[in-house]
């Protein structure tokens, strides 16, 4: 397959003078980029540059000057740091740090200050000086800000301005939170959020509400001082923005783009936060190709979609207009390919997702045998079940198959707390009525009745959370036609930390889900593939799955068994990706939305709802309909909704 300019596997990368390959494959990228398997390599060869400037600066006698950011992206960074720190000697006693930003107003104490987080992250863990520590404070009266700021910026200046300084992108292209509308210029400075950013910092505050509406941020001017910048970007959700910056204009609307014009930037990315940019998307459009099947497939959905024609239409001038030229060349006519990708997406489209017994399967998704099959769903949330793959889920069922259903974590971080002090003045009603102790759920609810928006559950509280999403998805799954005995709850420990931030995954998690494969030992697992945060739980429940899978391929049984990836209700599968695509009826989609229904402690305002205002049910509904649409615009048969999914080769 096409690959544009190889993708780090190890982490001992020089990032900071790498050789950037064909300059063909990259012309249409205006900053230096380098793209990593994953973000975990990317981060180590992030640290390596980054402890490499610290010990140079060390064998001078001179400090090290540092621009720190915060957010998920540079987590991993950090850890690899503190890593060097313990294991290899790495002393940070020269160091100087200057972070980015705060949220305004916020007190350091609070969980989601930046200042708890570089502590949490990274200052507790080194040998810093306490005093070389520079974070903007959230406490400044605000009468005072501008004066602060200004110092801030002079005691940059006074240790000779920034070394290196490290950044994230948000979704609004914003660094540091120097949100679009941000002059070149620009230092550092009290600053309205924009609404998308404040969405996406929802989930750490446990509502929109709870987000600052202001920030003190480093300004651009600043981080353009810095003699050497390096910014990482992580994820399918940061993949749009990362195109824009990379290959838009220079532009204060997509403030990132500034960065285009320093003479010492690295972007580094991994697979997932570079799917966007040119060479990989539309590669045919850059240069030549390799055209194997997944390419063809890629490049003639593409050309279908942009000259508004079904498959079977396109033409040899649709072709050669749009870089496809060589591919006339080496497959022939534009009517022999046409036929042939119609055909190739016609046969992802099955009504039965374990298979049609005793017919030819060589054609379809899945095998024909046996006709009755063991299948596990994971659900990493105790509702991705029914909101992702509702409509095959059902299905799978009513076809006659031993159908499990296993739910990975608690989900308890999810609820509300006024959901769980009514259930909690249930439990306590109850009681009383049958004259039973109630000092155990009073005090549950005297610590809901006082808890602060930034306060960590307790583990009484996180318990009642927890039994109201098994209850829910209990009654999801026997409406959706389980038995007690198929309905499985993992509470893989890393997810109970009663925080958004979870503990990285480790065996206790994959042991669980190795044991319930293990012991149903399925013809079929479905696990949630959705890629889009790769800090998020839906990434670390699918890390677990496929180690455990890993772990047991030997296994006789598992060399019958086929892994099916779905993904959540905020991405769905390219087309060109998927393998095996599920119709729906009107019926069978009204069916999933009262499987979805039982959930209520997650319907009307949810808590992690980011930016979408519409419910999870009619965030599923849109997006199959919107595939099966895709489906019938390529040429295909018409269908009310189609659930997708890709075959997983381990």
């Amino acid at each position: 397959m096409f690959q544009a300019l190889p993708i780090h596997t190890t982490p001992d990368v020089s990032i900071a003078h790498q050789h950037v390959g064909r300059s063909d494959l990259i012309r249409f990228e205006k900053m230096h980029t380098e793209i990593f398997e994953n973000l975990d390599i990317a981060s180590v060869a992030v640290a390596n540059e980054i402890a490499s400037l610290i010990r140079y600066k060390q064998s001078r006698s001179e400090k090290c000057i540092l621009g720190l950011a915060t957010g998920s992206s540079p987590i991993a960074v950090y850890e690899e740091l503190v890593r060097m720190h313990k294991e290899d000697g790495l002393s940070f006693h020269n160091v100087v740090t200057f972070n980015l930003d705060e949220y305004y107003p916020m007190d350091p104490a609070s969980l989601n200050s930046y200042w708890y987080f570089m502590h949490e992250h990274l200052f507790d863990h080194v040998d810093i000086d306490p005093d070389h520590i520079n974070i903007p404070s959230g406490r400044v009266e605000l009468s005072e800000v501008y004066n602060y700021c200004m110092k801030y910026e002079e005691k940059i200046k006074s240790y000779g301005g920034l070394d290196f300084q490290l950044l994230g992108i948000g979704r609004t292209g914003h660094v540091g939170f120097n949100e679009p509308g941000s002059h070149i210029k620009s230092l550092t400075r009290l600053i309205t959020l924009d609404h998308l950013t404040r969405a996406d910092a929802a989930p750490d505050f446990r509502g929109m509400d709870n987000v600052p509406k202001r920030a003190i941020t480093m300004g651009i001017n600043t981080i353009k001082e810095a003699k050497r910048v390096v910014l990482l970007a992580w994820g399918l959700k940061k993949a749009p923005i990362v195109k824009e910056m990379l290959e838009g204009e220079v532009s204060s609307k997509v403030p990132a783009t500034f960065l285009q014009e320093h003479i010492n930037v690295t972007a580094i990315l991994d697979q997932e936060g570079a799917t966007e940019l040119t060479r990989f998307k539309t590669p045919w459009i850059v240069g030549p190709c390799e055209w194997d099947h997944q390419m063809m497939r890629k490049a003639i959905v593409w050309l279908s979609q942009k000259v508004n024609k079904t498959i079977l239409r396109l033409t040899e001038r649709d072709y050669n207009q749009n870089g496809m030229s060589d591919l006339l060349a080496q497959e022939g006519t534009a009517y022999d390919i046409n036929i042939k990708m119609h055909n190739t997406l016609q046969n992802t489209i099955t009504g039965w997702p374990g298979g049609k017994p005793n017919v030819d399967d060589s054609n379809r998704p899945e095998r024909a045998a046996p006709a009755k099959k063991r299948v596990i769903i994971f659900s990493p949330h105790p509702d991705d079940d029914v909101i992702s793959m509702g409509g095959t889920f059902l299905r799978l069922v009513n076809q006659g198959h031993e159908v499990h259903v296993a739910y990975q974590t608690s989900g308890n971080i999810a609820v509300a707390d006024h959901d769980a002090l009514r259930f909690a003045e249930f439990v306590q009603a109850v009681n009383e009525r049958n004259g039973l102790d109630t000092s155990s759920i009073d005090k549950v609810i005297k610590r809901l009745q006082k808890k602060t928006d930034d306060e960590v559950d307790s583990k009484e509280v996180r318990a009642i959370k927890g039994m109201i999403r098994v209850g829910e998805a209990k009654a999801g799954a026997r409406y959706c036609g389980l038995l007690e005995d198929q309905i499985h709850f993992l509470n893989m420990p890393f997810y109970e930390t009663g925080k958004v931030k979870k503990k990285p995954l480790a065996k206790a998690d994959i042991e669980v889900v190795r044991e319930l494969i293990d012991k149903i030992q399925p013809h079929q697992i479905f696990a949630a593939g959705d890629l889009a945060d790769p800090h998020g739980t839906h990434k670390v429940c699918l890390d677990a799955i496929f180690k455990a899978v890993r772990q047991l391929k030997n296994e006789k049984f598992m060399e019958d068994c086929w892994l099916w990836l779905y993904r959540g209700a905020w991405h769905e599968w390219p087309i060109h990706e998927i393998e095996m695509a599920i119709p729906l009826s009107p019926q069978e989609v009204e069916k999933k939305r009262k499987a979805i229904f039982f959930h209520q402690s997650q319907k009307d305002g949810v808590m992690f709802q980011g930016n979408d205002q519409r419910e999870f049910w009619q965030r599923a509904e849109d997006r199959n309909r919107a595939t099966a649409t895709t489906y019938n615009h390529l040429g295909l048969t018409e269908y009310e909704a189609m659930e997708a999914f890709v075959r997983y080769h381990y």
